[in-house]
């Protein structure tokens, strides 16, 4: 197993995703599966890095399961990059549990910007894109930070592995996407 690969996460905030990211839905259940797939076959690829953009919904869940993993005795890295100081600070709820969990498990912690600007979240997500061989992008709206971050991987040359939201917003209970 090749030490050192690096994979990072992109996808959608829980408001554009299907159910509104319900994690109770049918939805949002086989989403956040086939997810939990993706990162077990980057790990059986030798992927051992994994980084996460703490942004809520995908970027979460997706930290969250390899915190799970680390927590389990898998053999493999957890970083967070987060766009700002106190970025996760106002986060509630689930979120804000899942953030301090993450960020208890990871690894190292890198704060991009020294403060809220209008590009620190572009610059969070090139800083993850530099660092990585992989992106696992969860997309359904490529006019968005993960279209954009997909854009960034695809000209840094790294692979790219995108989940379209299409099928799972055919299992919602109540959102589909204008």
């Amino acid at each position: 197993m090749e030490f050192g690969k690096t994979m990072c996460f992109s996808g959608h905030r829980p408001e554009k995703l299907p159910d509104y990211g319900d994690k109770h839905s049918t939805a949002v259940r086989a989403l956040m599966s086939v997810i939990n797939m993706e990162i077990m076959n980057s790990i059986s690829e030798g992927y051992t890095r994994f980084m996460t953009g703490m942004s809520r919904g995908v970027d979460l869940w997706a930290g969250e399961m390899v915190a799970e993993l680390k927590c389990r005795g898998e053999k493999i890295e957890l970083y967070a990059a987060l766009p700002y100081p106190g970025f996760t600070d106002r986060f509630t709820g689930d979120d804000h549990w899942t953030a301090g969990h993450i960020l208890a498990n990871a690894n190292d912690v890198f704060t991009i910007s020294p403060a809220y600007s209008k590009d620190c979240m572009r610059l969070r997500n090139q800083y993850m894109v530099n660092c990585s061989h992989k992106l696992l992008a969860v997309c359904h709206d490529s006019r968005s930070g993960t279209g954009q971050t997909i854009r960034m991987a695809e000209r840094a040359g790294i692979e790219v592995k995108v989940i379209d939201l299409a099928p799972y917003f055919e299992l919602s209970d109540s959102f589909s996407p204008k």
